[in-house]
């Protein structure tokens, strides 16, 4: 039970982290962000060029994973969303647009860096063997590098002028403008930020789990089970829904281990089950 629970922290941390970014995206733009399972692809690859082939220090190649993302992101909001916002009044517009962008970045990936799977060397050697628990100290430490990161998080969002800003858009978009919030630097800075969680994700996993061109799409789908679980465009309903993910996929693991793919299965059936009693997930708003 000690090895199931330590399994699911530390994938529920993982997960936490990924679904911040897209939860952040949806609950400015309400926008779901198809492209976002291959952001974190491509944070992976950039940690894996610049640590893994150039042999810069890893905190190095993670924090270019993350200010590049966020560049992308950032130029995505400012020259495809906005301007697809603005001009349509159709909100499947920007679905299309953001699985046109998913697809985009699925082909640039794949003729940049192929379809063979990138690791890098390990970040930490060896293994804790404690209290029941095997697990090796390279997991302990992204996960305590995740766990860090959603609490620097929450902080940022509820002290600081920007994240007091992003959530008084998230609330009511035509009351926080009327207030003076500047909507498009406000709404490309949280765009931006989405997209830079996803590549500091992307750039941890890849010592642990490595990265392939083909693992966006799955990504996105995981991060979209989580803001569902936990409510769109609720940031404790996105820290909630990793860590309920994370338990769900261990125990399921560990329980269900010799029935192979049965684990997501019974995960999507136990979802729908959730969905139908309670639609806006635990602590959501109305999605649309």
């Amino acid at each position: 039970m000690e090895q199931v629970i330590a399994n699911g922290l530390y994938l529920g941390a993982q997960y936490a982290l990924i679904a911040l970014g897209l939860t952040l995206i949806f609950g400015l733009m309400n926008v779901l962000n198809f492209a976002h399972g291959q952001m974190y692809v491509l944070g992976g690859f950039i940690t894996y060029a610049i640590y893994g082939q150039l042999g810069l220090p890893f905190p190095v190649a993670v924090l270019a994973s993350g200010v590049s993302l966020a560049v992308i992101g950032g130029l995505m909001e400012r020259y495809l969303f906005r301007t697809v916002i603005r001009r349509s009044h159709r909100e499947e517009s920007t679905m299309l647009l953001a699985a046109a962008t998913a697809f985009f970045f699925d082909a640039v990936i794949l003729l940049i860096f192929g379809e063979k799977q990138r690791g890098v060397p390990k970040i930490v050697k060896g293994v804790f063997h404690d209290f029941g628990i095997i697990l090796p100290y390279d997991r302990i430490v992204v996960a305590v590098v995740a766990a860090l990161m959603i609490f620097a998080f929450i902080l940022f969002m509820k002290y600081s002028r920007t994240g007091r800003a992003m959530r008084a858009l998230a609330q009511d978009r035509v009351a926080a403008q009327l207030m003076g919030i500047k909507v498009d630097r406000y709404t490309m800075i949280g765009f931006a930020l989405g997209a830079m969680l996803a590549g500091v994700v992307g750039g941890l996993l890849v010592s642990i789990t490595g990265v392939n061109s083909g693992i966006g799409g799955p990504i996105s789908v995981k991060a979209f089970l989580m803001i569902m679980i936990g409510g769109a465009g609720v940031v404790g309903g996105a820290i909630a829904g990793g860590f309920i993910l994370g338990m769900m996929e261990s125990v399921g693991l560990t329980v269900l281990r010799e029935y192979g793919d049965v684990t997501y299965l019974v995960i999507f059936a136990a979802l729908m089950i959730f969905l139908a009693i309670r639609p806006n997930g635990l602590m959501g708003k109305p999605w649309g």
